[in-house]
């Protein structure tokens, strides 16, 4: 008998929403809830671990230095990684680590040791969020994918919004170690849970030639009515695959994709670096430039994470309906427009509240749209290591991009001068979206039609 074409991908793309894809969503947005809580949480608590450990509060520097080394080396490392062991290993391991590990820094009572722990944590930590995003877009059907990507992805604002109600809330009672031990804790106990109720990628393991026993007991788990004679050839549909893709590092460049692999490093540099900028000098722009204490802007701030959380839940939508490469520019130009007002209109009135929660929505839903049109955009075989390398690259804007805040304030720069200079940050990464946009369209030279999510 002919052995019958079972196309793996058309399989999961014209699947109903059932039970198991919003499982997968509630387990991986509390994963990157955990990894935003986590990611964030030192910046929180640095003054009251400093204090601990009888130090100036720019004595952990060596500390947030080693979280950052570890979550870049993580993020460019665990791609590769997870495009051959898989993703729900991948991301199983990972919690296995770094929950013991961030657990351990509640009970350390030395700054060197303190410093080493948090730089190898950041080396699981670094990779959770591109796989878990990758897990997600190799379930859910296409008409919901970035949808269910931007929820997730909120699940990580949220994550980061809860280590600041740790920091008011917690550390007075409880000291700082009690962030640590949330922190540690969770992971460990998500472990069976995932191991139960976590599906293994559908694609991956087609990809990867698993047996035909483990591909079936996938496929029904999507699917318990599945009709399966036997004779099936389980398969990817070739064009998402690239003749040469091997799961390689340099598969990322092979196949017409090394234009567009370019531009997302760079779209991802200076969106994640302007996430990071924005985060480190905006109290201290508006305290040395207009004389606003830091305290009442956080408390205005506060306001904007709504903004933020908002942003991150809406713009998967935005993704499903129009084009992908539209809404990103939509939203990164909005951003540069609304950075312009911030140091335009006067702090504290109405105005300028409203502008803060939009510009928050417009930042924060931007670059989960990025991750999101990341999470769609490479093939099966070289997903993980394309997204975790492109926010490698943004980690590298994270660390460097701060510094521009410093040049800003020793150059005795007005408020509105430095705004205005800063919103070329986001227009770039409209630009760059642009340029990529155009060099994916229909008809352009090296395009690959089936890996677009434009």
């Amino acid at each position: 008998m002919t052995a019958q074409t079972f196309d793996i991908q058309q399989f999961v793309d014209r699947q109903p929403l059932r039970p198991v894809h919003f499982t997968v969503l509630a387990l991986c947005t509390l994963i990157l809830f955990i990894d935003g809580f986590d990611v964030f949480l030192l910046g929180k608590i640095a003054p009251a671990v400093a204090e601990d450990f009888g130090i100036p509060v720019e004595g952990m520097t060596s500390v947030f230095v080693a979280q950052q080394v570890g979550l870049a080396i993580g993020a460019f490392g665990i791609g590769p990684i997870t495009d051959r062991w898989g993703r729900r290993s991948t991301l199983m391991v990972a919690a296995a680590f770094f929950g013991p590990l961030t657990l351990a820094l509640a009970f350390v009572n030395s700054l060197a040791l303190f410093a080493v722990l948090r730089g190898i944590s950041g080396l699981f930590l670094g990779g959770l969020l591109p796989v878990a995003l990758a897990l997600i877009a190799e379930t859910v059907p296409k008409a919901r994918r970035a949808t269910f990507l931007s929820i997730a992805m909120a699940g990580y604002s949220l994550g980061a919004a809860a280590g600041a109600a740790v920091a008011a809330w917690l550390i007075d009672r409880l000291g700082w170690e009690s962030g640590f031990l949330i922190g540690g804790i969770v992971p460990i106990l998500l472990l069976p849970v995932m191991h139960f109720l976590l599906p293994e990628s559908l694609p991956f393991r087609v990809r990867r030639q698993h047996s035909r026993g483990r591909i079936c007991a996938t496929l029904r788990r999507l699917d318990p009515s599945v009709p399966l004679t036997g004779e099936e050839r389980f398969v990817l549909e070739e064009s998402r695959l690239g003749a040469n893709d091997t799961g390689g590092v340099f598969d990322i460049f092979r196949s017409g994709r090394a234009p567009a692999t370019l531009l997302l490093w760079a779209a991802a540099f200076l969106s994640m670096g302007n996430i990071a900028l924005m985060a480190s000098w905006m109290p201290s722009f508006f305290f040395e430039m207009a004389g606003v204490p830091i305290q009442d802007f956080a408390k205005v701030a506060v306001l904007g994470v709504f903004g933020g959380f908002l942003g991150s839940l809406t713009v998967g939508w935005f993704i499903d309906k129009f084009s992908a490469t539209g809404v990103l520019i939509a939203f990164y130009l909005l951003n540069s427009l609304l950075i312009v007002l911030l140091g335009t209109v006067g702090f504290g009135s109405l105005l300028f509240v409203a502008v803060l929660i939009v510009w928050q929505f417009s930042q924060t839903g931007g670059q989960a749209g990025l991750n999101a049109y990341l999470a769609q955009f490479y093939p099966t075989a070289v997903r993980g290591t394309g997204f975790s390398w492109a926010g490698g690259a943004g980690r590298i804007g994270g660390v460097v991009s701060p510094f521009l805040g410093g040049l800003a304030l020793a150059s005795h720069l007005d408020l509105g001068t430095t705004f205005r200079l800063l919103a070329a940050i986001p227009l770039g990464v409209a630009a760059l979206v642009l340029i990529l946009r155009i060099s994916t369209r229909p008809g352009a030279a090296g395009r690959r039609p089936a890996e677009q999510a434009a």
